[in-house]
């Protein structure tokens, strides 16, 4: 008798159907471009903010993000609903930016239009004077602009697995599993980096932190 072998799972078979996002994709697959179309409505922002943590480069994250998007309309024939859909297009975007990381140097400068700015960290082009000016004046109470500006140095300061960790547990709200699928880690390693990123983050806003005390 020959041997007989397991069929391939079908998309029926799939765990992550609740997802309506992966309905969304699953329509994309079949042509429904109304359905892409409200996908990237949900997840350019989104996108754009992460890479711009990342790259510290507006043009550059929008730039990125649209090559997410270009990606996966290209690839939606073949497209498998085998993970949830945020932890899916987001390892896209991670596995992007460590590629885009290696093919050049990385900007240190933040240069946007004037009165632009990104949806969570509100930066200007001379937010890195603020910064420096602000930390030659201990006495002055920090104003919620100028902590922003502080937060954002302290971020940039993390490795980018600790950066990108923080990002999607804390502005994501993704958990410890999905942010582990979506870096291909495990859990413990996910674990450690958020814990070696809230000591850094720490160490470096405790002075500022105090400072708002003393202004109290």
């Amino acid at each position: 008798m020959p041997p007989t072998t397991k069929p391939a799972p079908s998309v029926e078979d799939s765990g992550y159907l609740h997802d309506p996002e992966v309905q969304l994709m699953l329509r994309t697959r079949q042509g429904d471009d109304d359905a892409f179309s409200k996908l990237v409505s949900t997840y350019q922002d989104r996108l754009t903010t992460i890479f711009f943590h990342m790259t510290q480069n507006h043009e550059s994250a929008e730039d990125l993000a649209q090559d997410v998007f270009m990606r996966i309309y290209r690839a939606r024939h073949g497209y498998q609903p085998t993970a949830k859909f945020s932890t899916w297009i987001f390892r896209i975007a991670n596995n992007l930016a460590i590629n885009s990381h290696r093919g050049r140097a990385r900007r240190k400068e933040i240069r946007l239009p004037a009165g632009e700015s990104t949806s969570m960290s509100g930066l200007q082009p001379d937010d890195s004077v603020l910064a420096e000016k602000s930390a030659l004046m201990p006495t002055r109470q920090i104003d919620k602009h100028e902590l922003q500006i502080i937060v954002q140095k302290a971020i940039e300061q993390l490795s980018e697995q600790q950066r990108l960790t923080v990002l999607l547990h804390k502005f994501e709200g993704m958990s410890y599993s999905d942010i582990a699928e979506t870096m291909e880690m495990t859990v413990p390693a996910i674990k450690s980096l958020l814990s070696r990123a809230r000591d850094s983050l720490r160490t470096a806003l405790e002075p500022y932190m105090q400072m708002g005390k003393e202004t109290r």
